[in-house]
């Protein structure tokens, strides 16, 4: 006989995924078939492992060899923060995530309020490990640039300042007042419509840079159909000696819909490992850009290049999110305890009939926390008591909760609810 009250909450899930797909292609999107991707990265991602690739924050980071204090703090305990000082840009990418950003309109017009992002930051951290500047394009406003990065390292002599360019107007000069102002790393990106005589451009501003600055990385999108390009810029990185690259999953920022189709671009189904309602700018995630990426770090890995590489997933760029709001509330209630790969805070539950028989072997393990849900026929423990369900005849699930403030105060929302794997 059927769990009605499990079979009930996993449906109701289910629908939420579903019906925010059925929004989105009711507006036009293309998602591709679900779990289409799944064939293709899985034996990718087992290939790395055996290389001896890391994967880290639940499988969302995959890193091979060196890699920036900055990606390290993104989600790690030592602070991390990015800002503008211009979103004034002499590009415009039809990829840009700016687009989705609020009051992105303004801050072209005016200049970023920076000041008053680091007073805010000194208030609300007690330090910053990491700091980045980013834009639009910080060259165009070179004097504010190099003011900002001051200022930062001023406030927070031990930080990890890093900053985000195209490469276009960076000349040697620029460079040197950057690395005076206190620049640890720059980071660039290379267009993948541009001409190449313009990449090229871009190549020697990284050569430049080297000569300059401490750390010098690559970070840009994986755009699926672009791999042999790729191998050759990889083969060009190397020969430069950047010390390492982001491969980001190329996304899609709710914006200029009618270049990704031009493309033939799809979005991933789906789109997220949890589904949640993400303050992230990057949108959602396009579909082959994954595989992609995991197939240049494994040539990477064989081709034996001498820079670290790094593929960071919109997920993973979730997972920074998941860790500010969540990590408070690990003592909120003996019930939920925080999840140190993913950030999600997690319970327990069994239903319905489940509830008595768990119950009680759940007692004699030891368990002494229990919540009760009677308005879904629940029952929450903690997961630390999981294996203790085994051979009970019962179908344990996994529940996953972000912490939410409101004008009544934290609460627990839960986002996703999966059948435990006990294996």
């Amino acid at each position: 006989m059927a769990n009605l009250a499990l079979m009930r909450a996993l449906k109701e899930h289910e629908q939420v995924g579903r019906a925010y797909i059925t929004s989105l292609q009711e507006h036009g999107l293309a998602f591709a078939e679900a779990g289409a991707d799944d064939a293709a990265i899985a034996p990718l991602r087992e290939s790395l492992r055996r290389a001896g690739a890391r994967f880290l924050n639940a499988g969302a980071s995959i890193l091979y060899g060196w890699q920036s204090k900055a990606c390290v703090e993104c989600t790690g305990t030592g602070g991390s923060e990015t800002f503008s000082t211009t979103f004034k840009c002499h590009r415009d990418c039809y990829f840009c995530f700016n687009y989705n950003v609020a009051d992105y309109e303004r801050f072209v017009r005016e200049d970023c309020p920076w000041e008053e992002g680091l007073a805010a930051s000194k208030e609300q951290f007690d330090g910053l490990a990491a700091i980045g500047l980013t834009g639009g394009e910080p060259l165009l406003v070179l004097d504010q640039s190099l003011e900002f990065l001051r200022r930062a390292r001023s406030e927070y002599p031990q930080a990890h300042l890093r900053m985000y360019t195209s490469g276009d107007l960076l000349t040697e000069e620029a460079a040197v007042q950057l690395r005076d102002a206190g620049l640890d790393e720059i980071r660039f990106s290379v267009k993948q419509d541009d001409p190449a005589d313009r990449q090229q451009q871009v190549l020697d501003a990284m050569a430049l840079a080297r000569r300059c600055i401490p750390s010098v990385m690559v970070e840009m999108p994986v755009i699926p159909g672009t791999r042999e390009r790729m191998l050759e810029l990889m083969d060009a990185w190397a020969r430069i000696g950047i010390d390492g690259v982001n491969f980001l999953e190329f996304c899609f920022p709710f914006n200029n819909w009618e270049e990704y189709e031009a493309r033939g671009f799809e979005i991933r189904n789906p789109p997220f490992d949890v589904m949640y309602d993400y303050g992230y700018s990057g949108g959602l995630p396009v579909a082959g850009s994954e595989s992609l990426a995991l197939e240049l770090m494994l040539h990477g890995i064989e081709a034996g290049v001498s820079y670290g590489m790094h593929y960071c997933s919109l997920d993973n760029k979730h997972r920074s999110e998941m860790r500010q709001r969540n990590e408070r509330g690990a003592g909120l209630h003996p019930c939920y305890s925080f999840d140190e790969g993913d950030f999600f805070l997690k319970c327990g539950k069994v239903f319905g009939r489940d509830i008595d028989p768990a119950f009680d072997a759940l007692r004699e393990a030891g368990c002494e926390s229990f919540l009760d849900l009677p308005e879904e026929e629940s029952l929450c423990f903690p997961l630390a008591y999981l294996d203790a369900l085994e051979g009970a005849g019962v179908e344990p699930a996994v529940s996953f909760n972000v912490l939410q403030q409101d004008e009544a105060g934290l609460a627990l929302q839960e986002v996703d609810l999966r059948l435990a794997d006990r294996g």
